[in-house]
């Protein structure tokens, strides 16, 4: 299912442990509703890795997943890319140390796991990451907020929607202005097996994020911009 990929043997075989480990830790970790194996690679596995046919990943220097959850979309891109740089930030606890055990499992080093909320960890990582990622299913403007103060100047965020993604865009028109950023690009695609359609926004920052962004989740979430 993910031949067009290219993988290793190595990269397969990491897959396929990062499968069983997930399976047999979901139960204690709350990790995932999605167990089928076919639909594990593909909602997930396959899903992460379309990034890289989105954005060329071998120029990037840092990349930052908000949100990460079980390690999506981060873990698959280290598999494959190892030599990218990754930062996660992910406000539970118990995922962190999900995602900790599968890294040193996988044998994969240069991931940086922060358990903190995305508005808290903004401190000394603004505008530090030339792409900054979240699959959470959020409203756009919300993700908006969370994630480009994250973003270097010229760098872009990654959302990962549905294809029924517009109405969720057009909503969010006020929230890029205030933003400085823009829409440079739509990635869409389709999941194997019939499993769907997929779209990845890249959002690019144009200029400096003012310093009052992101405010607090609440805020956030109560008026969105």
């Amino acid at each position: 299912m993910l031949e067009k990929f290219h993988l290793t043997p190595k990269q397969s075989e990491q897959f396929e442990k990062f499968y069983e480990f997930l399976i047999s830790e979901n139960a204690k970790y709350n990790l995932t509703a999605i167990t089928e194996k076919n639909e594990v690679y593909a909602k997930h596995f396959f899903d992460c890795l379309e990034l890289s046919e989105a954005v060329d990943l071998s120029k990037a220097g840092s990349l930052l997943d908000i949100g990460s959850g079980a390690g999506f979309p981060a873990i698959p891109l280290k598999i494959l890319r190892p030599e990218l740089k990754i930062t996660v930030i992910e406000p539970t606890a118990k995922k962190i140390n999900f995602m900790k055990q599968l890294l040193e499992m996988l044998g994969l080093t240069g991931v940086e796991l922060i358990n903190a909320r995305a508005e808290d960890a903004i401190v000394r990582r603004r505008e530090k990451y030339d792409l900054v990622v979240a699959r959470a299913v959020a409203p756009m403007a919300e993700l908006l907020e969370l994630c480009i103060p994250y973003v270097k100047i010229l760098g872009y965020f990654l959302a990962m929607k549905s294809a029924a993604y517009q109405a969720d865009l057009d909503e969010a028109k006020n929230a890029l202005a205030k933003l400085n950023a823009v829409v440079a690009g739509v990635h869409d695609y389709a999941l194997p097996s019939e499993l769907g359609s997929r779209v990845i926004l890249l959002i690019k920052k144009q200029r400096l994020t003012a310093s009052i962004y992101p405010r607090k989740y609440a805020l956030i979430k109560k008026n969105h911009l």
